[in-house]
């Protein structure tokens, strides 16, 4: 469902009544400027073009453009103009209308959402414990604004609340941001408590809140653990709010962002037709936007699971020169963007071998250590380059900064890779179910546990996973899963041969 009250500026409009106050003083409305209106504050300030508009007022029925230019107009009359004579509805020549809202400088991409990071109040007994909240905060926003997938406000403007009794709605209103996260921190002896909340700008909902403890003996130490899990723990839900707000729009009125926030899901996920559908959804959102970085990264990520996971693509379509060209682009637009570094290395080490790419994968887990979908990209181009203490590393670290997300299952997959290759094989069969319970239609966590149980001796389990592989992948064989594969080395192709084999996997 859509948010139930859409703000603006002094404007608040409640969608369920259809009603507009402003300042709390009601403004009259005829139903179709209502509808005009709604229409409007759907798009977040994005164009919505004249038949929509109409459609939405006059649902149903053909009508001249003169019925639309006067409601136009008596709504423009009822929301009165800026301080400064500027509209509140602009008109895009030849397009439509929009609304007009505040736009964050700096931000990714229009329609992209920013978040601000408010001071953490010190709750301290000591006022000079205010210096370890603000650098917490700072901190904070720092790892954010490592994360091209939305912009963070600036220091200097969000500490001007410092010490302010406020009201988040307001607070989002004057930055034109769409999320805030506030906070505390309390100190007492040598503990220290912190607390942090995010929090939708428009509604002031709660999206998430959590406490951390700890010793304040290391303040640094402590600091990187605190930052490290809120970033963590807030950005899948920030990617989840801004899925669930562009799936709330009409399509007509889907911009660049709203396609790609559509498609990120598709693609973290398991189901190969789904890769299909995020290729179109970006490819849409890129031909409105062409330089549009993240979208051109996720294009790439899309074209090369579908090439990994589905073996075919559209006839006339190589889904390897697709995946590496957008990766290039992605990276040519930003090349500080770590997503498009960790694609690029991971894409040339699974499509030519070329493990002098590796570097890439590495700098790009440096540069945003706190971005699980690059640690898991590293940690899956290490397994072919045959690094598995790293694979650990990076998976595990992917695992600890969001254990309960839904895209998780990749992390527990090359976890149990890992054990797998290393003849660790209760461990292997352990982290294979635990990616399973997570995602059914993942065909790698079913072959890992296919070959774990066969070397365990579990024939029965083991056939029944491979049963299950063999289902979700048809042409799976011994030929194409063994001798093809490029992370087998010698030592773990007896390995992975003997699992197979023992398992009922097809010689091919």
């Amino acid at each position: 469902m859509a948010t139930a009250v859409a703000t603006f500026g002094p404007f608040a409009f409640d969608r369920a009544r259809m009603t507009l106050v402003r300042d709390g003083r009601p403004i009259a409305l005829g139903s179709r400027g209502a509808a005009l209106l709604a229409s409007l504050a759907d798009a977040q300030g994005g164009v919505v073009t004249k038949e929509t508009l109409m459609q939405a007022a006059w649902p149903g029925t053909i009508v001249e453009e003169a019925n639309l230019t006067v409601q136009i107009a008596a709504l423009r009359r009822a929301l009165a103009a800026w301080a400064d004579g500027e509209e509140w509805i602009v008109t895009v020549p030849r397009a439509g209308y929009r609304l007009a809202l505040p736009v964050e400088e700096g931000a990714a991409t229009p329609g992209a959402p920013a978040v601000a990071v408010l001071p953490f109040d010190n709750l301290s007994a000591d006022p000079e414990q205010s210096f370890m909240a603000d650098g917490i905060v700072e901190d904070i926003i720092t790892a954010l604004s490592r994360f091209r997938t939305f912009a963070v406000v600036a220091r200097n403007s969000t500490f001007a609340y410092k010490g302010r009794a406020i009201d988040v709605r307001e607070v989002a209103r004057d930055l034109g941001v769409r999320y805030v996260l506030e906070g505390s921190v309390r100190r007492s002896g040598d503990k220290v408590r912190v607390s942090a909340q995010l929090i939708e700008g428009a509604t002031g909902a709660h999206l998430w809140a959590e406490t951390f403890d700890g010793a304040a003996t290391d303040i640094f130490e402590f600091q990187d653990k605190i930052t490290n899990s809120v970033i963590g723990l807030i950005e899948p839900r920030i990617r989840k709010a801004e899925i669930d707000r562009a799936r709330r729009k009409r399509p007509e009125s889907l911009d660049a962002w709203d396609l790609y926030v559509q498609a990120v899901p598709l693609v973290y996920g398991a189901k190969v037709p789904a890769y299909t559908e995020a290729i179109d959804m970006l490819h849409r959102a890129l031909a409105l936007a062409p330089d549009y970085g993240p979208a051109l990264a996720f294009a790439s990520w899309a074209h090369e699971k579908r090439k990994t996971f589905a073996g075919t693509a559209p006839s006339g379509v190589d889904d390897v020169e697709m995946a590496l060209a957008f990766a290039e682009r992605a990276l040519a637009v930003d090349p500080d963007d770590a997503l498009a570094m960790a694609l690029l290395g991971w894409e040339r080490i699974l499509f030519h071998l070329d493990y002098s790419r590796l570097d890439l994968c590495t700098r790009a887990a440096e540069l945003n250590p706190n971005n699980r979908a690059v640690l898991d990209l590293a940690a899956v181009a290490h397994m072919h380059a045959g690094d598995l203490d790293k694979v650990l590393a990076y998976a595990m670290h992917a695992l600890e900064l969001s254990p309960g997300a839904p895209d998780a299952y990749m992390c527990m997959t090359h976890i149990s890779s890992a054990h797998l290759c290393s003849g660790r094989f209760a461990e292997a069969a352990m982290w294979a179910q635990r990616s399973i319970d997570l995602e059914k239609e993942f065909v790698f966590n079913y072959l890992h546990l296919a070959i774990s149980k066969a070397h365990l001796g579990e024939l029965d389990a083991a056939r029944a996973a491979m049963k299950t592989t063999l289902a979700l992948r048809p042409d799976f064989n011994m030929k194409n899963q063994t001798e093809g594969d490029p992370m087998l080395f010698a030592d773990r192709k007896k390995i992975w041969n003997e699992g197979c084999r023992l398992a009922g996997m097809p010689e091919g």
